[in-house]
């Protein structure tokens, strides 16, 4: 049985590769920035198309300190990030 640590990392790297195939200069560093063109990255990244399905696979809101702080994670720490951000969202 997999635990919500892997469940969440495996759809986060889906989401991902996704992401980081549109960008042909980002190579599979598993850094959560190569969802985003590193050559022109965006002025604001909360509600970018790689938030918005983040959002929409977890059931979270990432707010802009969360979007800025997630997108300057590796895929590990950020899987761990939005386990805590569902358990602290589903709390509220």
């Amino acid at each position: 049985m997999k635990d919500a640590y892997q469940t969440v990392y495996e759809t986060l790297h889906r989401i991902y590769q996704k992401h980081r195939r549109k960008h042909r200069e980002n190579g599979d560093s598993k850094q959560m920035c190569c969802m985003w063109s590193t050559n022109d990255p965006p002025d604001i990244i909360e509600s970018t198309a790689p938030f918005d399905d983040i959002e929409d696979a977890f059931g979270i809101t990432v707010d802009d300190d969360a979007a800025m702080e997630l997108y300057d994670m590796h895929l590990d720490e950020a899987a761990r990030k939005i386990v805590d951000m569902r358990t602290e969202q589903c709390q509220q």
